[in-house]
């Protein structure tokens, strides 16, 4: 006996269309965000992290940098489009850089509310992902 594959075959195609519409037809919303924004927080052996940002578009109103895990939290508020920032770090934390993430509050003209979040990497390792998030 033959097995009918029409109904497996019509519900994979449907399956795959309601992935594809759910998931905005394949492009990803954050591909707009990691092509507008670039950040990097490299530690030097001088004892120092520099944290750098800018925005492509130009479009930035303010961002809010904060760096977390340390004895009192880093926070620095910045206007405009771009900044570079130095901020002490005597050693590399003995348990990794991902204690001490580093997330910005970025208020763009034409994207709305932006949360961004990396972590620092020495010089001689790759920057690790950025993660988006968008309000």
């Amino acid at each position: 006996m033959a097995k009918k594959l029409g109904p497996p075959i019509v519900l994979g195609i449907i399956t795959i269309l309601a992935i594809l519409f759910l998931t905005g037809g394949g492009t990803d919303d954050k591909d707009v965000l990691r092509q507008t924004f670039q950040v990097d927080a490299v530690y030097y052996e001088s004892g120092h992290v520099e944290v750098s940002f800018l925005d492509k578009s130009s479009q930035t109103n303010s961002v809010v940098m904060e760096i977390l895990g340390m004895d009192e939290t880093f926070q620095k508020s910045f206007s405009g489009s771009e900044f570079i920032e130095i901020v002490p770090f005597q050693n590399p934390p003995k348990y990794g850089w991902a204690i001490h993430p580093i997330v910005l509050e970025i208020d763009h003209k034409e994207l709305g509310h932006i949360q961004l979040k990396t972590e620092v990497h020495s010089q001689d390792k790759p920057a690790p992902p950025i993660i988006f998030s968008r309000q």
